[in-house]
């Protein structure tokens, strides 16, 4: 099934969640962001990290996405911001200008895209010399890891073994990560693990709401209805706490200079 990024009905449902502080602080470690005059959001979904770039203290920021739906989704949730822009783009084809940007970042991205190596060499043009791409995604062994009260996402694994394979196909291996990097010309490159708070939950009724409307969770629309329902009720009865939730997800980042 999978979500469709070009429905317009589709168009907020990655322009609801804030960004964690745990997130601003693992790129802060990474890169100081006053260094950074204009940074490009790549598959910038609803604009939820280019505000918090612009939010870090990035001076000029675009985001570029190929859906125009999801860009009008993100154009309405940075409204107040004068200094991020959008446009529609491709990952491999963004149309930005050469050696233009300090910072790329790809969040939640490559695992849309096959050819790793075209989406590379296409940050690498759009970034000035010594500028940093930053790509956060996760692995395989991201996924599969056991669901308790804060790794959500591992039930859906276990609920639905079916998902697994559409998520070890949809994965690139970090070895890979690395070595298409190094291939497209990049340096210095490291790799970070992050538990990122996904959300904070103040009952569990909040979090089972989420996940029934699949809010940001594009692996959901794999389910049908009353798999969705299924799925909510599995986990329901799989959390111990009624309330005080916090989710997080595991990530991968890799850092690349150019």
């Amino acid at each position: 099934m999978g979500i469709d990024f070009h429905n317009k009905n589709n168009q907020t449902t990655y322009t609801t969640r804030h960004a964690d502080h745990s997130w601003v602080e693992a790129i802060k470690k990474l890169i100081p962001a006053k260094n950074i005059a204009k940074a490009a959001d790549v598959g910038c979904g609803g604009g939820i990290y280019t505000k918090v770039l612009a939010d870090m203290g990035v001076p000029s920021v675009i985001g570029v996405d190929f859906s125009q739906a999801m860009l009008v989704g993100a154009k309405e949730n940075c409204k107040e911001y004068s200094n991020i822009t959008f446009k529609q783009g491709d990952a491999s084809d963004t149309g930005l200008n050469n050696n233009s940007y300090q910072l790329v970042l790809e969040r939640a991205l490559i695992h849309h895209i096959q050819d790793l190596k075209t989406c590379f060499q296409e940050a690498y043009r759009i970034l000035e010399n010594k500028g940093v791409y930053i790509i956060q995604d996760r692995t395989t062994e991201d996924c599969l890891l056991k669901g308790d009260d804060y790794h959500i996402r591992g039930y859906f694994f276990e609920r639905f073994p079916r998902l697994i394979k559409q998520e070890i196909n949809r994965r690139h291996s970090s070895e890979l990560v690395v070595e298409t990097l190094k291939e497209s010309g990049f340096s210095d490159i490291q790799e970070v693990k992050l538990w990122e708070t996904r959300n904070v939950y103040d009952q569990k009724e909040q979090l089972l709401k989420d996940l029934q409307e699949r809010t940001g969770r594009s692996i959901l629309h794999e389910l049908d209805d009353n798999e969705i329902h299924e799925l909510v009720d599995y986990i329901d009865k799989s959390i111990s706490t009624d309330s005080s939730i916090v989710e997080k997800d595991r990530w991968t980042i890799w850092k690349a200079v150019k």
